[in-house]
């Protein structure tokens, strides 16, 4: 997580590689300003779960760190521990970094998937909460300075946390976010519905049905606190549709009991994926990073 992408040459005969190109990062960078561990949190079920962390050189676990954990375990997609430039802007402010290797991605294996899809879904979500507790009790940070983040599928992991243990998290990054999974899952006219059966499962079996209703983040939430929230959509968004997004805002602001901020912030230019160009996607990223270097009191 601090190396940035590195080509070699390797000499498969001598076992020697040699550095023919590494990528540039701007602004100083020296990777050994930077340190990077890989821990595991021990799940309610007795699995250990692997997390990578990446934090500035001389770092102090006493508790008192901002931390960002960024989780997605859907679709058997594996988040590498892999180099990112713009994650440094929070590394270099005081930030922690971590991402939670969840279930429902395929890390450590095919079986690593099937424990977090269809009837084994909420293994995602409890892996995720393992992981916060974790990182609490070993002293990287408290749930005042916790944040956390996810994009799409990892939104759904936002939302079915925000409603399990609000309590653990000073503030939420939920980017296009699928929140409204049982209204969604049952329109079969929608053109990804059907091929999502695989992951979700078809809601008109009904122990499917009411296993997804019990986590859909829209469904579950409740009259109490949440943490701040910052919630994205796209206006052109095939896959989770900008009204999802919009829907679940709207009933966070009617039932929660706190004050604590709560962000919609529609892009009524893009897609899934985002704002496209070699730019604009990184002015979304400041936005996120922004909301959170603020609810932390870190002046940029």
């Amino acid at each position: 997580m601090k190396t940035p992408l590195s080509i070699y040459d390797y000499d498969m005969t001598t076992q020697q590689k040699t550095l023919l190109k590494q990528e540039e990062i701007l602004g100083g960078f020296d990777p050994d300003n930077y340190v990077t561990e890989r821990l595991y949190a021990r799940a309610a079920d007795g699995t250990d779960i692997p997390i990578s962390l990446l934090y500035r050189k001389g770092m102090v676990r006493n508790g008192d760190n901002p931390l960002l954990l960024y989780g997605y375990g859907s679709y058997g997609v594996s988040i590498d521990a892999g180099f990112s430039s713009p994650r440094l802007s929070l590394v270099d402010r005081g930030f922690i970094y971590a991402i939670a290797h969840i279930r429902g991605g395929q890390e450590m294996g095919r079986q690593w998937y099937e424990d977090g899809k269809l009837l084994r879904k909420k293994n995602t979500f409890s892996d995720f909460i393992a992981a916060a507790e974790f990182l609490i009790r070993e002293k990287f940070t408290v749930p005042d300075k916790l944040f956390a983040m996810g994009r799409s599928a990892g939104g759904l992991l936002m939302g079915a946390i925000s409603n399990m243990r609000p309590d653990l998290f000073r503030g939420i990054v939920a980017e296009v976010p699928f929140v409204d999974a049982v209204t969604t899952m049952l329109d079969s006219s929608i053109p990804l519905t059907t091929g999502e059966y695989d992951e979700w499962g078809d809601p008109s079996q009904r122990e499917l049905y009411d296993y997804m209703l019990s986590y859909s983040p829209y469904d579950n939430v409740e009259s109490k606190a949440y943490p701040a929230m910052l919630i994205t959509g796209s206006l052109h968004d095939s896959q989770v549709q900008y009204w999802e997004p919009a829907k679940w805002a709207a009933r966070l602001r009617e039932l929660k009991t706190d004050k604590n901020r709560l962000l919609l912030k529609t892009n009524m230019d893009a897609g899934h994926g985002g704002s496209s160009g070699r730019f604009r996607r990184h002015r979304e990223t400041a936005f996120s990073y922004l909301f959170l270097l603020d609810l932390a009191g870190i002046e940029t």
